[in-house]
C-alpha cells in the first residue's frame, strides 16, 4: 500500500515518539546522569562520522563562488537573527516567552548540510556550491552560534560565558569532526560504502538528545508551563518565519543578478536550519530543564522546512532543460 502523502517521514515519527515516551516515562535521577554520558558519546560519534564522510574535495568544490557563499552566510547568520528580533512583538505573544527564546536559538543556528544539498540536486541547482556553502556554514556555526546566542538571548536564555561555550562545543563537536577528517584516510572508503547505514548514527544521536532533553523538561514541568494554545502559536510562528525568509532570500538572489541554478542553491542553503547541529549545540549551551523548550521550535521548523522545500524543489525540477551553452532562463 502506498504511503499517504501527508504522513510525516519515519524520522519525524520517531521524534514524536521520543517526545511522547519522555513525557510518559522521563529518565531522571542517577539514570539521567548515565543517559547524559551516553548521549555525549553518541554526539561525539555523530560529528566524527560527519568528518569522515565529508571529502576535502567536496568542501573546496565551488569555494571560489564567493558572492554566493557570502549571501548564504548573511542569510543564515544575519537575516535570520534580525527577523527573529524584529518579529518579537508578533511571535512572543503567539508562543510565549520560553518558546520565543527557542525561536531565537533557532535563528542563530547554521544551515543544514544533507537536506540543502539534496534539495539543490533535486531542483537542478549548483550542487558544488551547495556542498561548499552548507559544509562551511556548519563549521562556522560552531564558533558563530554561541556568540549569536549570547547576543540574542542574553543572560536570560543562553550561557553568559561565550568563550566557555565555544570551548565546550570545540571539545564535543569540532574535535570529533577533525578526528573524522584525519581518520578518513583509512576509513573513507568504508564510510562511502555504508552511507545509508551510517544515517542511523545521525538519527539515533538526535533521538537520544531529544529524549533526554524532554525528559529533563518534563521533570521540570514543561507541559504545565506550555499550553496547547502556545504550541499552536509556535506552528503559526514557524510558518511565518519560513515564508518571510524564503521570499527575502529569493528576492535578494534575484536582485543581485544570480542565475537560476545559483538562486536555487541560495534559496535552499540560506533558508534552512540544522536539526543535526542544533540539538547537540543546545545540549552544550543550555541547562537540562530549559532545553526542551529551546529545541521544540527547531523540531517544528525542521519538519515545516522539509515539507515546503520538497514542494519547491519539485517545482524547480519541472522547469525546461536548457541546452549547454545557452543562457539560463530567468525563472
Amino acid at each position: 500500500m502506498a504511503r499517504p502523502r501527508l504522513l510525516p517521514d519515519n524520522f519525524t515519527l520517531c521524534l514524536i515518539a521520543a517526545m511522547v515516551l519522555a513525557s510518559l516515562l522521563p529518565v531522571q535521577g542517577q539514570a539521567a546522569v548515565v543517559f547524559g554520558w551516553i548521549t555525549n558519546l553518541a554526539i561525539g560519534l555523530l560529528f566524527f562520522m560527519h568528518g569522515a564522510k565529508l571529502s576535502r574535495d567536496a568542501i573546496w568544490a565551488g569555494a571560489m563562488h564567493w558572492r554566493l557563499h557570502l549571501l548564504v552566510f548573511s542569510c543564515t547568520f544575519i537575516l535570520f537573527p534580525l527577523l527573529g528580533l524584529a518579529l518579537k512583538p508578533l511571535l512572543a505573544p503567539l508562543m510565549g516567552h520560553e518558546l520565543y527564546l527557542g525561536m531565537l536559538f533557532l535563528c542563530a543556528l547554521p544551515a543544514t548540510v544533507q537536506s540543502a544539498i539534496a534539495f539543490t540536486s533535486l531542483a537542478r541547482g549548483n550542487v558544488a556550491a551547495a556542498v561548499c556553502s552548507a559544509a562551511t556554514s556548519s563549521l562556522l556555526g560552531i564558533f558563530i552560534t554561541p556568540f549569536l546566542v549570547v547576543l540574542l538571548l542574553g543572560a536570560e536564555g543562553g550561557s553568559g560565558d561565550t568563550l566557555g561555550a565555544i570551548g565546550q562545543i570545540t571539545v564535543q563537536l569540532l574535535l570529533p569532526f577533525v578526528a573524522g577528517q584525519v581518520a578518513r584516510r583509512w576509513i573513507g572508503s568504508w564510510v562511502e560504502q555504508n552511507k545509508s547505514w551510517l544515517k542511523n548514527v545521525d538519527q539515533g544521536s538526535i533521538l537520544l538528545v531529544v529524549f533526554g532533553a524532554f525528559s529533563a523538561s518534563v521533570v521540570e514541568g514543561l507541559w504545565q508551563t506550555i499550553p496547547l494554545t502556545q504550541l499552536g502559536g509556535l506552528l503559526i510562528a514557524c510558518c511565518i518565519l519560513l515564508a518571510l525568509v524564503l521570499v527575502l532570500v529569493e528576492q535578494l538572489a534575484r536582485r543581485l543578478g544570480f542565475n537560476t541554478e545559483d538562486r536555487i542553491t541560495i534559496l535552499f542553503a540560506g533558508s534552512k536550519k540544522s536539526l543535526a547541529t542544533g540539538v547537540p549545540m543546545a545540549q552544550v549551551l543550555f541547562a537540562g530543564g530549559s532545553m526542551g523548550a529551546m529545541i521544540l521550535p527547531l523540531m517544528v521548523f525542521h519538519q515545516i522546512q522539509l515539507m515546503v522545500c520538497a514542494v519547491l524543489a519539485e517545482r524547480y525540477a519541472r522547469r525546461p532543460e536548457v541546452p549547454e551553452g545557452s543562457s539560463t532562463p530567468a525563472s
